[in-house]
């Protein structure tokens, strides 16, 4: 019977880790990651496996996400190590018997832990018990900014300066259509003052500067705008060139 002493902290580990990798799934979901993915990097950083760099950016560009997958991997490798030493010891300590038994009470025991892993009464018991011990605590009272608008996962923030000889001058902000494109301009920065989120009938005027929020594509095809009639009549005869050249 000793033996099987040894399967309880065995099981007892298994349920902890569980239960620990869900807090930390919440945890990192409360910096501002999504949902799915605040899972998987919680099991990731759990087991050492499934980074990607993508995903390694995010959580060491935030200090508060390095804590959480620091503590993940360290008790990661405590439980792994937990759960084989005593599966181990009470799988080679069983005699005759017993060894039968220590099995069957090893599965069955894994079973009932995956069927409490998958109840979803338990489960949003379990997360918001997690999630209003971690929203007392100041760690998560703020975000960088970066984390807010989502600056690692495709979006960003560019300025637009525009020249006294650009063809947006006199347009409305509706006439750009960078609403339809999923961009948001944020304000304006007109001499020393500053239009925060400016209405669509918003005039563009000469050395505004247009601080735009969208996707990375958006921006790029924004910054490719002329900022200058020159600049439009340099693109044009360029081409014009081309399309000469592919006559002959």
């Amino acid at each position: 019977m000793s033996s099987l002493y040894f399967l309880f902290p065995t099981l007892l580990a298994i349920l902890i880790s569980f239960l620990f990798v869900r807090a930390a799934g919440i945890a990192l979901m409360m910096t501002g990651l999504e949902k799915k993915k605040a899972r998987f990097q919680a099991l990731s950083a759990f087991s050492g496996t499934g980074f990607t760099t993508k995903e390694a950016e995010l959580v060491i560009n935030h200090p508060v996400r390095r804590k959480i997958v620091t503590w993940l991997m360290i008790m990661g490798n405590a439980g792994i190590v937990t759960v084989i030493v005593t599966a181990t010891s009470s799988l080679a300590t069983s005699q005759g018997y017993q060894l039968p038994i220590n099995v069957l009470v090893l599965i069955v025991g894994i079973f009932l832990i995956y069927k409490l892993a998958t109840y979803k009464k338990f489960l949003k018991k379990w997360e918001n018990f997690i999630e209003k011990k971690l929203i007392r605590s100041p760690t998560f009272d703020e975000a960088a900014t970066e984390d807010l608008l989502h600056f690692l996962e495709g979006y960003g923030m560019v300025r637009k300066i525009i020249s006294e000889s650009s063809p947006l001058i006199g347009s409305t902000l509706a006439d750009s259509r960078l609403n339809e494109k999923g961009a948001l301009v944020l304000g304006i920065e007109r001499g020393n003052s500053w239009i925060p989120i400016p209405k669509a009938e918003v005039r563009i005027e000469a050395d505004d500067r247009l601080v735009v929020y969208g996707p990375h594509d958006v921006l790029k095809e924004l910054l490719k705008v002329p900022t200058t009639l020159a600049d439009e009549q340099l693109k044009k005869k360029k081409r014009q060139r081309s399309n000469s050249s592919r006559k002959f």
